[in-house]
């Protein structure tokens, strides 16, 4: 027989309303385990239902292993940001986070099949689906493993997440503190690369030939409007390439100073490997 207190147990496990709950244990002949895995396959199955709605909320975290030698960074949606900020919702996401930091994982099938306490995350992925009406998913991931170290910086709110990674050193305590900072700068400023031989030349192609027609515009002569042009891409690599940028924490200085810094303080030269930025919502 099923009973309005087990109705309200199968609620509290699953977060699922009332209907759906009895619904579920009327199918299951009252069984609670089998009710979970009803609610689960309609949580799945509702997916298709919700494909063409929008999922610009949810969260963006970053983390590394405690000697930095990986970092992890995901961006997970969803449709609000009631449910960008439910503790069930931002527990899933730190789940997959936590994966992805431990494993190198061949594909994203290989992800969702990964065990987090005692369950797959495509089984917690169908929970959170069961629970929540939106449509949420994983929008994108990425591992790093370094030799050197892997600084994570989390910006306020969730909603951006930076991972560097620095050559020739192994990330000493007084050391920390100037590499979160150099963190913060790619952050902020929303740097394309880390050095100018890095931008592709199609890009560069595209800048010159604006700063070209833009000379030619003014009634600059075509060989003076080449000039100008090649002129006027200093101010593009000092706008988007990382090490060129002005450092935000003080503007006298470049990020490459910084970086110059941080080697005279190691005793050794250190270099920016690489850097992955996700801002919520961003076009990939």
């Amino acid at each position: 027989m099923i009973t309005a207190q087990t109705v309200k147990e199968l609620r509290e496990k699953t977060g699922a309303g009332m209907a759906d709950c009895k619904k579920a244990l009327e199918e299951a002949g009252g069984d609670m385990q089998a009710a979970i895995e009803w609610l689960r396959k309609r949580g799945a199955a509702s997916v298709a239902k919700r494909a063409d709605r929008d999922a610009n909320e949810g969260i963006v975290i970053a983390k590394t292993t405690a000697d930095g030698k990986v970092g992890a960074i995901v961006e997970v949606n969803c449709e609000t940001d009631f449910v960008g900020r439910n503790e069930e919702f931002v527990a899933f996401a730190n789940a997959i986070c936590d994966a992805v930091l431990s494993t190198s994982f061949a594909s994203e099938d290989d992800l969702w099949n990964a065990t987090h306490e005692g369950k797959t995350l495509g089984n917690l992925r169908d929970e959170i689906l069961a629970k929540f009406s939106e449509k949420i998913g994983l929008r994108r991931y990425a591992r790093v493993a370094s030799e050197g170290f892997v600084t994570d910086y989390n910006h306020a709110g969730s909603r951006l997440g930076v991972l560097i990674e620095f050559s020739g050193t192994n990330g000493s305590d007084d050391l920390k503190p100037h590499m979160r900072d150099v963190a913060m700068q790619i952050a902020a400023m929303q740097p394309l690369v880390v050095e100018r031989s890095q931008v592709d030349t199609s890009t560069l192609e595209k800048e010159i030939e604006i700063y070209k027609q833009q000379a030619l515009q003014e009634g600059k002569k075509e060989d003076i409007a080449e000039r100008i042009a090649q002129g006027r891409l200093g101010k593009f690599y000092e706008e988007n390439v990382l090490l060129e940028q002005v450092f935000v924490k003080d503007s006298s200085k470049k990020v490459s100073d910084v970086v110059a810094e941080i080697s005279k303080v190691a005793g050794t030269d250190v270099k920016v490997v690489s850097f992955l930025r996700y801002n919520l919502g961003d076009k990939i």
